[in-house]
């Protein structure tokens, strides 16, 4: 037997044996659903899923936190603390070249911006999210982060949860609603688990994702919580992640600072959030691979080496922070820096931080990385906090003094809350992560005030500002959500003939006689639309055959009334549809070719239709 024989061979056996395991797949499915039906009622397996969906993403949470922590150790575990490392100059750009390298040629596909991925699956992909998100997430981030990405884990592990209960609807195929749930079980899930806070996992499902919170999704929502808080627990012990002591109790008096610490926190997170979404836009314009990895590589690996509190999650800073009861502990900061000498420059230090911080995760994010905000706002939040009451007792004017670790604290809970437009999540992610919880009212105080703040300015959250800029993010208003869920290529017909100018009237009558329809496009050699032809306005004509050779399309046809395009998201549509008496408009792509047609009664009828299933517990 020749090579290519043999080759057309194996080919054949292969496909046959993958055929056959789809085959017995799909018969495995079917008896398990069939089983299911019988045996479980529907809620009883929704909370199922919940609870598998908690345990994959609390297992993939501590799987990536320990890859992360074995590579930091591996890489830094030696460095002399009393100066910089020209290392911190090299070891960013390897890992973000190795995750572009990984994303490119292994996942083909785009996996960066987590969170913004799972609002753009929940709005415009009926909940849908790509297999591979169970596992590429973990493996790219963690080469991200290990190498020293200024960037979160929290975003890529919170996508992983999403894709599990994603995929878990998917295999069941289950309805549209219960899809959106599994999804929002993924994600709280995952924050639950990596902080060890259920209540915050809660809370960020409902603030960020924006899944409408009912009796029906609260139960499956703490399941999946719970379990991963409790497999996080088994895990790594009962500890909570930050080291918190409080010294110096909450006062009234301490409520002007506590409010004036939330408006600056609302500041930072305007401007976190108003500078990364343009420096995303610098990457956005390159389309070279090598070109994204070389500016990123730059400014982050520059960062790092003159501010090494940049490398990673930032999470010692935060711990060295919240757990300094004296100048000295503070000084820690400086550690592997050019300032370690300089103690005098704290404070010159952490506000250069404050500044770049936003450099450095963009440039990891643009430069091929893949990380998330989480950790970067409770890094600026601490920062802040603490430079914020340093400076206040070294100038307040009325003398009062304020505990640095407290508005340390305090800070966190203020730019997560802004950076997210969160503030629940940010008042009980901070108190279970911490067991902070004698602090609930400042927590409160800074989170509202740093919303307020920031929602003055920016109306959508650093997730949803991409979304909401191409009317594809799904709120809280109901009507709103209803038409970003409705696709308007799934109301066009495409079915109806077309017309050319030079045909004759005898000749449309033959084309349009077995169409129920009665508006037809004229369009030219190209497919663009020259006019409209509306039977009712033709009726006296269309019956006297003798002039069936005397008239042409071109002559019969009108101008729309309006004219929809394919990138209108629907409230356009619908707008279009409020400004004209007509009952079927044209639908041309962008380019100005031909569609299709978009009724009135058909859009309408969509519409009650989502909202129906949108309304159903």
């Amino acid at each position: 037997m020749s090579d290519n024989t043999q080759d057309l061979y194996n080919s054949a056996a292969e496909g046959q044996r993958a055929r056959a395991m789809v085959k017995g797949h799909n018969v495995f499915m079917r008896k398990l659903s069939v089983w299911i039906s019988k045996h479980l009622s529907q809620k009883q397996f929704v909370l199922i899923l919940a609870f598998i969906v908690g345990v994959g993403a609390a297992v993939a949470a501590q799987i990536l936190k320990l890859i992360i922590h074995e590579i930091e150790y591996l890489l830094t575990a030696q460095f002399d603390v009393t100066h910089s490392n020209w290392l911190f100059l090299v070891y960013p750009v390897v890992g973000i070249y190795l995750t572009a390298l990984f994303i490119r040629y292994i996942v083909r596909d785009d996996i960066g911006h987590g969170v913004t991925k799972i609002l753009y699956a929940l709005s415009r992909k009926q909940g849908n999210i790509r297999g591979h998100n169970c596992w590429s997430s973990v493996v790219a981030s963690a080469l991200t982060i290990g190498f020293g990405g200024s960037v979160g884990a929290e975003s890529p592990i919170v996508l992983t949860g999403s894709a599990i209960g994603s995929r878990l609807g998917q295999l069941f195929q289950l309805d549209h609603k219960t899809m959106m749930l599994l999804i929002g079980c993924g994600a709280s899930g995952a924050v639950a688990g990596i902080f060890k806070a259920p209540i915050a996992g809660l809370m960020f499902t409902l603030e960020v994702l924006m899944v409408d919170l009912t009796m029906a999704s609260l139960l499956p929502l703490l399941v999946s919580c719970l379990t991963a808080t409790c497999i996080t627990y088994a895990w790594t012990g009962m500890s909570p992640m930050f080291v918190f002591q409080l010294s110096d109790p909450f006062s009234v008096s301490r409520v002007p600072t506590s409010v004036l610490l939330g408006v600056f926190c609302g500041f930072i997170s305007l401007y976190f959030t108003r500078v990364m979404s343009s420096f995303e836009q610098v990457f956005g314009r390159m389309h070279n691979m090598y070109s994204k990895l070389a500016l990123g590589g730059a400014v982050l690996a520059l960062l790092i080496y003159f501010f090494p509190p940049l490398y990673g999650e930032g999470y010692g800073t935060i711990n060295v922070l919240l757990g300094s009861h004296t100048d000295a502990e503070a000084d820690q900061v400086l550690n592997n820096s050019l300032f370690y000498h300089h103690p005098e420059y704290l404070l010159v230090y952490l506000g250069l931080i404050i500044l770049f911080k936003v450099f450095a995760t963009t440039a990891t994010n643009g430069g091929g990385g893949c990380g998330g905000t989480f950790a970067p706002s409770l890094f600026l939040g601490c920062v802040g906090g603490f430079v914020f009451s340093k400076l206040w007792n070294m100038y307040s004017p009325i003398g009062t003094v304020v505990p640095e670790t407290n508005y340390a604290l305090l800070g966190m809970a203020g730019v997560m809350s802004g950076v997210f437009h969160a503030p629940l999540t940010g008042v009980f992610l901070i108190a279970e992560l911490t067991g902070g919880y004698q602090l609930f009212i400042p927590l409160m105080i800074v989170s509202v005030a740093s919303y307020l703040t920031i929602n003055a300015f920016e109306k959508h959250s650093i997730y949803a500002i991409r979304l909401a800029r191409k009317g594809e993010l799904l709120t809280h208003h109901k009507d709103r959500s209803v038409l970003t869920l409705m696709s308007l290529d799934a109301i066009i017909d495409k079915e109806r003939p077309k017309l050319t100018p030079d045909m004759y009237l005898g000749q449309i009558v033959q084309a349009v006689s077995k169409s129920k329809s009665l508006h037809f496009a004229v369009v030219d050699m190209k497919g663009g639309m020259l006019g409209v032809i509306n039977v009712n306005k033709i009726r006296q004509v269309i019956f006297r055959s003798e002039l069936y050779r005397m008239y042409k399309a071109s002559q019969l046809m009108q101008q729309p009334e309006m004219v929809l395009r394919t990138d209108d998201n629907m409230q356009t549509v619908m707008d279009k549809f409020s400004r004209c008496d007509a009952g079927t408009l044209p639908v041309l792509n962008p380019d100005g070719t031909f569609v299709g047609f978009v009724s009135r009664t058909r859009l309408y009828a969509s519409y009650r239709q989502v909202i129906k299933d949108f309304s159903e517990e």
